[in-house]
């Protein structure tokens, strides 16, 4: 339902709007001092398309915002209607005619159509030329891309569900298949158990018969996707790539030669390309530790399985459509952040408002989901859940780490999560602080307060590198303050302060 702006709210929006200088995301301001401008029918499908606005006639923006000297807002409204009458689906504004300064403001609220009712768009012009959106402070023509993707909420999508005429049976991985399989079985007993395993496949639209020959079997997209052994032979942008960046942006390098901390592109059936985008992330991330009692608990940059559940929504709900298949899964880890994209943006009746609440869901890749429910993962345990919970696991999951929410952002052509690199507690920051230049003093107190330690607890303590922990060592022992406990390469090596260090004490 749309309220009225109020009058206290509208003076609020003309003074922003007079301090920056501009319309804004959600304000349009039109002078329509004679007549009602050309333009205002973009504005109606803009605002429509998005998430509805205000336009106010009356207003001068090349005049600092000030009232138009002579407007008749009571004229301009039947024309203003007149302008909702020329979109397909018909606006319906809020109108209202509002003092202000002196004068009397047209004030039209435009709410968001309905999703199922999208893409509103200027009749004459036709849907790809004439529905737009909403972008900063003024209206962009839709793509021929975005359009498609708002018809598409009105259907549901079966691009998941086409057969892949080059494939054959022998694309899916085995034992996949089989697991997959044995499991329709455990959960459907009664509709499975006396079926053949290539019915249980075509019922679960993993594989289509070939049109041309009915006796052969081949997997479909979703099918190929989940169970094959290597999609990316038909589709190669089907991937993930994971970049980790050393700044807070991609324009930042190491150096001249070399701008990424790490960059990998990920190949294989869904459940592989979760496996190794976590493993990619949790190389590139610190993990630290906190003190619970007499036990060290880890505790990483980001939670393992809120990555895990985010990387699994984006290859789950992406768009497989034949426009996006030249897009891939990006993963990016910047200083401060870590963030997942997929192309295409919330699907159906969910909007970010709406995400994390239970009862909620609308799968876009409807079979493609029904098959990783029961598509085993490496760890244990299936792809999916296939409940809606995927982001509620994600909140509970970083909440628990006592972690900032994931910062949701949905286009019509991508969705993005974003993680904030955990905090890091003062006993943490001071447990790390060991650069290059205190690693020997760092040493040397560390052992002054143990009888000996190993390579390994000074790294745990330091978070520095075997490598560059075992260069001070050597350096020490070299120096005759550090003396190990065992002959050279024996694996029970420790270390402890040399008798000199300890001040002449056993």
């Amino acid at each position: 339902m749309v309220e009225s702006i109020g009058s206290d709210r509208l003076r609020t929006v003309i003074t922003h709007m007079r301090e920056i200088g501009n319309d804004t995301q959600t304000c349009e301001v039109k002078e329509a001092a004679r007549q009602i401008p050309r333009s205002l029918v973009e504005t109606l499908s803009a605002f429509s398309n998005g998430e509805g606005g205000t336009v106010i006639l009356g207003l001068s923006e090349h005049n600092g915002f000030k009232p138009v000297p002579g407007f008749n807002a009571r004229s301009m409204q039947e024309a203003f209607n007149a302008e909702c009458e020329k979109l397909t689906p018909r606006v319906r504004p809020i109108i209202e005619l509002m003092p202000f300064e002196g004068t009397t403001l047209l004030v039209a609220q435009i709410p968001a159509m309905d999703p199922q009712d999208r893409p509103c768009y200027v009749t004459a012009r036709g849907r790809y030329q004439g529905s737009y959106i909403r972008s900063g402070d003024g209206d962009r023509k839709l793509t021929q891309y975005e359009v498609d993707r708002l018809i598409e909420s009105n259907t549901q999508p079966t691009f998941d569900d086409e057969i892949i005429r080059d494939a054959t049976m022998d694309d899916l991985d085995k034992d996949l298949v089989g697991s997959f399989i044995t499991r329709q079985r455990q959960l459907h007993p009664r509709v499975f158990a006396s079926r053949s395993n290539a019915d249980i496949l075509l019922g679960m639209h993993a594989v289509h018969r070939d049109a041309k020959d009915p006796t052969i079997l081949r997997p479909t997209l979703g099918g190929l996707m989940a169970l094959g052994t290597f999609p990316q032979q038909f589709f190669p942008r089907l991937n993930v790539t994971f970049t980790a960046y050393p700044g807070v942006d991609k324009s930042e390098g190491i150096d001249d030669n070399k701008r990424f901390l790490d960059s990998q592109t990920i190949i294989g059936p869904i459940p592989t390309m979760i496996e190794d985008t976590l493993a990619a992330v949790t190389k590139n991330m610190h993990t630290g530790a906190v003190i619970e009692g007499a036990f060290r608990k880890d505790v990483p940059d980001y939670p393992r399985k809120a990555v895990r559940e985010a990387i699994a929504n984006a290859l789950m709900h992406r768009d497989y459509s034949p426009e996006a298949r030249g897009s891939q899964v990006q993963v990016n880890m910047y200083a401060d952040r870590l963030e997942i994209l997929n192309p295409g943006g919330l699907y159906g009746n969910m909007t970010i408002d709406s995400l994390g609440t239970i009862g909620m869901s609308s799968s876009r890749n409807q079979f493609l989901s029904n098959i990783l429910e029961t598509t085993p993962y490496p760890d244990g345990g299936f792809v999916v859940e296939n409940r809606g919970t995927g982001y509620i696991v994600i909140e509970e999951e970083l909440q628990s780490a006592l972690m900032d929410p994931p910062r949701p952002l949905s286009t019509l052509t991508f969705f993005k999560l974003t993680f904030d690199k955990r905090r890091r507690s003062p006993s943490e920051i001071k447990q790390s602080a060991w650069d290059k230049s205190t690693v020997d003093s760092a040493i040397c107190k560390a052992l002054s307060e143990r009888s000996s330690a190993s390579a390994k607890e000074l790294m745990e303590a330091s978070g520095l590198s075997r490598s560059t922990i075992n260069n001070h060592v050597n350096r020490l022992i070299e120096q005759g303050v550090v003396e190990p406990t065992e002959l050279p390469r024996s694996p029970r090596q420790r270390y402890r302060l040399a008798r000199k260090a300890r001040g002449g004490r056993d």
